[in-house]
């Protein structure tokens, strides 16, 4: 099998003798915000961070390019984009440039991939580094032919006199032989020569997928596949509290293990037992799995879980700190004076990362050094955990990061890598582990519920007087399960501030108080797709739809008269034009129609601003979703969806478009069936049969806008069209059965439950 080789790659290329690199100096990252997710480092590498290389080589055309950034590929495509922006700058073609993504030992540290970050933030180094790049080669051929370097240019790797007659040509390869050169990544604030837009012939062009031949052909590309001499199978036993990461009880549970229990299987079965952290490995992966099954262990009782079944009381009574962010004079007096105040409360609920595809990693420790095949999303950070678990030295551990089912947040694939961590160097052998669904659904982070309180209110003519809101969010990072297990880390509940992800409305209120109530986790809970953001916008724009009713107003014309954004007024007015939105023209509101059915149309909007606030904000999104509801079961059928996104300068415009329809998808399941179900010990949806995801036959058609915007910056694109989802389809509910809804998800049993109330 032909794995990566991240490690040699990285040396080969500091040796090469016919190779132009754009190197970093290495440094130790940045230290987490305060109350901020990331793991603290003081770790240097003792090479340079390489950014781009181009290097001579026999074979046509006489060069290869490559090129390195930290973040990874979780199935949006961004490994293609980023080549996309490297080429244009580098002037190379797509099939001469390798994009390299993720690997600890080959790229520089650029943090985890969060908050649709990759091509807003991450990806400017590497076009700037592609740049410097490029105008040194440009300089090498000047130097060649005793002109000035203004009179050249490059085209497809190639230099040659930008006008005139002389047709003299020399391809990168050949200005790069014999010399070998390192050039210092130039500071944000030093001037690089970059590429106007309006020259740009790949940037801005559909392209096809880099990754997408390989998982037709069923070459390696996900980890779940890796495959190394000598390796062995690993399973894991978990402890009876599934889903619960906080406690004094944490770490220590076990009372014993009866190895004898499976000293009579095949497999030369061993069993790895760190405080309450219990492997077995065997020769082949259903001896393993036997094993596992048939360990006998006996655990301490452990106190019941959190009741959750009233998750708004719940997450009310969980110990917060309150931290305003927002809080202007005057909004009691104009609460007092308003025409018009609403009050309204509004749960999201527990929800999956639900990976098709349970969590797999496989590690291997030789001579001191541990390597990790790995499907994290967090690839530097992940090796910080591992060194604080396995005490190497973070320049001892490999992380080499290939693909895993999708999470969009924090699932177990951290967690099975530390497992495959511990096991390896226990068994001094290479060791594959692969979790369990029913672990998978129990013990991943879970996108964590939440709880919005909002009062808001208007004057006589629609205006926007006050917005008073709250916001509830019991989550952290989800310290790394073996750490937890072996005493590694404390059970002490841990605290971050996540709750503020879009916190303040977009909308021009007069007077705004936005309080965020910083809480630990009840349940095992990290980031999901939108964060806090997407539940936040929920509030933010039901909300708002109710004003414009109450207020007499169209919904479109009601937000877009309250927005100062222009950008965010002509998407919303574009995203209305698409869906040929009619004005002051209401749905069933609970009269059903000639076939029986309520029918209603549903508009939202958000901008999706993340990070610490006030944070920074990724791409504009708008939704216009049209449903019909059975008024008897409750069954909810969506007709029509046009999602409006203002992404700036759009790299790849496939990739954009497929990463909307992939939020979109994953949004209506959220919305209209996603929910965990809990007990006494703790996470009780462990197969798919508690926990549905919706399936291609509730698919609706889907209507993709993109604002033309190539002359402004590119926007995050990941994260961005799910986070009005959840607004626009309750504003469509309220326009079908005249109720308005407040909890989520929308099942069945739920819609009944508010037609009945």
């Amino acid at each position: 099998m032909n794995l990566p080789q991240p490690h040699a790659l990285h040396a080969a290329l500091l040796e090469h003798p016919d190779a132009l690199l754009v190197v970093r100096k290495p440094s130790a990252p940045p230290k987490p915000a305060p109350g901020q997710p990331g793991t603290a480092s003081d770790y240097v590498q003792d090479t340079p961070e390489i950014f781009v290389a181009v290097i001579a080589q026999d074979a046509q055309p006489g060069w290869r390019a490559a090129a390195f950034n930290g973040h990874v590929d979780l199935g949006t495509g961004i490994r293609t984009s980023l080549a996309q922006i490297v080429a244009e700058e580098l002037e190379v073609p797509l099939p001469q440039l390798d994009m390299v993504l993720g690997h600890t030992s080959a790229v520089p540290n650029q943090g985890p991939t969060i908050a649709s970050a990759s091509i807003q933030i991450s990806a400017v180094p590497l076009r700037r580094a592609a740049a410097q790049a490029r105008e040194h080669l440009l300089t090498l051929a000047a130097g060649r032919w005793g002109v000035s370097a203004d009179a050249l240019c490059a085209r497809d790797g190639v230099v040659r006199f930008a006008q005139g007659d002389d047709t003299r040509t020399l391809h990168y390869g050949e200005l790069l032989r014999g010399q070998h050169v390192r050039l210092e990544l130039a500071a944000p604030d030093q001037p690089v020569k970059l590429k106007p837009a309006a020259e740009y012939r790949i940037v801005g062009q559909g392209a096809a997928r880099v990754d997408i031949p390989a998982k037709a052909t069923g070459e390696l590309s996900f980890v779940h596949d890796v495959r190394v001499p000598g390796m062995r199978h690993g399973r894991v036993i978990r402890p009876p509290h599934p889903g619960r990461d906080a406690g004094d009880f944490i770490g220590r549970c076990l009372i014993d293990v009866d190895r004898a229990s499976v000293a009579h299987l095949p497999g030369h079965v061993q069993v790895v037992v760190q405080g309450d952290f219990i492997g077995v490995v065997a020769d082949r992966e259903e001896q393993a799995i036997a094993a596992m099954r048939a360990l006998k262990v006996r655990w301490h009782p452990v106190p019941p879980a959190p009741d959750l079944s009233d998750l708004a009381r719940a997450i009310r009574a969980n110990p917060a700190r309150a931290r305003v962010l927002i809080d202007d004079p005057g909004l009691d007096d104009a609460c007092t004076a308003a025409a018009h105040r609403l009050e309204r409360h509004y749960v999201w609920p527990y929800q999956m990362h639900a990976s098709i595809g349970p969590s797999c990693a496989v590690a291997d420790c030789r001579d001191g050094r541990l390597t990790v095949w790995a499907g994290t999303q967090n690839p530097h950070m992940l090796r910080t955990d591992l060194d604080r678990l396995v005490k190497l030295g973070e320049g001892n551990i490999d992380i080499v990061r290939l693909e895993a089912a999708g999470c969009y947040g924090r699932n177990c694939a951290d967690d099975v890598c530390a497992d495959a961590a511990l096991l390896a160097i226990a068994t001094g052998t290479p060791v594959r582990v692969q979790l369990t669904r029913e672990q998978e659904h129990q013990w991943e982070p879970k996108g964590t519920g939440q709880l919005m309180d909002v009062a808001a209110a208007i004057d006589a003519d629609g205006n926007l007087l006050a917005y008073d809101f709250g916001v509830r969010y019991p989550s952290n990072d989800a310290p790394l399960l073996a750490l937890l297990l072996t005493g590694g880390v404390s059970g002490e509940p841990r605290t971050l501030e996540m709750g503020d992800r879009t916190a303040a409305p977009p909308y021009r209120y007069a007077h705004r108080r936005i309080v965020c109530h910083d809480m630990a986790p009840i349940m095992r809970a990290s980031w999901l797709r939108g964060v806090s953001a997407l539940p936040n916008s929920f509030a933010h724009d039901c909300m708002i739809d109710e004003l414009a009713h109450t207020a007499g107003e169209d919904p479109v014309d009601y937000r877009t008269r309250h927005l100062d954004d222009r950008r965010a007024v002509d998407l919303i007015e574009a995203t209305a034009a698409r869906a040929g939105w009619r004005r002051q023209t209401p749905g069933s509101r609970g009269q059903p129609g000639a076939d029986g059915l309520l029918h209603g149309r549903g508009v939202a909007y958000a901008r999706y601003v993340h990070s610490k606030f006030p944070g920074f904000g990724a791409a504009w999104a708008a939704w216009v979703i049209d449903l019909r509801v059975h008024p008897d079961s409750g069954r909810i059928r969506i007709d029509r969806i046009v999602v409006g996104q203002d992404t700036g300068m759009v790299v790849n415009p496939d990739g954009v478009r497929h990463q909307i329809h992939g939020n979109i998808n994953q949004t209506l399941s959220r919305c209209l069936l996603e929910k965990v179900d809990f007990n006494e010990a703790g996470v009780a949806s462990r197969e798919w049969g508690g926990y549905p995801i919706i399936g291609f036959k509730d698919l609706p058609p889907i209507d993709v806008l993109l604002m033309p915007r190539q002359d402004e910056p590119p926007m995050g694109a990941g994260e961005s069209a799910s986070v009005p989802g959840p607004a626009a389809i309750a504003n469509a509910l309220f326009d079908a059965t005249g109720r308005r809804f407040y909890a989520a998800p929308f099942t069945p049993d739920a819609v009944r439950a508010v037609l009945n109330a």
